[in-house]
């Protein structure tokens, strides 16, 4: 489902140059590649990304992932307690957990990534790699999250 070919860019481009909506895809794919494996090093993956597909991922892409392994409980913690009753992380499906932690990690740790623009790209993601539904479920849930961090 996820190619992250698509959204890295080659040898003769920097991956850093790369607009900040591909940096976050390029983020969402590790991020969403993460959730296969309880050993999964980040770093690993950019590795195999780069060996396999001879691209590179930005700064900013393995930053976020790695940021998001680092707080993944906090950020799930954020996710569970504003889903609506009856729902439960497990029953989220893999594609809006990447979608939504990535989206939150921002939120919280990346000072200049105003809250709407998170939520506005996270939702934009889950459009391109998800069922319909999912963009407005995420929408959802990132608003619920948004206001609670501001509280």
């Amino acid at each position: 489902m996820c190619d992250i070919e698509n959204v890295v860019e080659n040898d003769s481009i920097n991956p850093n140059d790369i607009s900040r909506y591909k940096k976050r895809e390029q983020a969402f794919i590790l991020s969403f590649e993460t959730l296969f494996s309880d050993d999964t090093d980040v770093d690993e993956l950019a590795d195999n990304t780069v060996d396999s597909n001879d691209v590179h991922l930005s700064d900013y892409a393995i930053m976020c992932a790695k940021g998001i392994l680092v707080n993944a409980e906090e950020i799930d913690a954020l996710i569970s307690s504003n889903l609506k009753s009856g729902w439960k992380l497990s029953r989220i499906s893999k594609v809006s957990l990447a979608v939504m932690r990535l989206a939150i990690f921002e939120m919280l740790y990346v000072e200049d990534v105003p809250v709407s623009v998170s939520i506005n790209e996270a939702v934009e993601l889950a459009k391109k790699y998800s069922v319909p539904d999912d963009s407005s479920f995420v929408n959802g849930v990132l608003g619920a999250v948004a206001k609670t961090i501001n509280e």
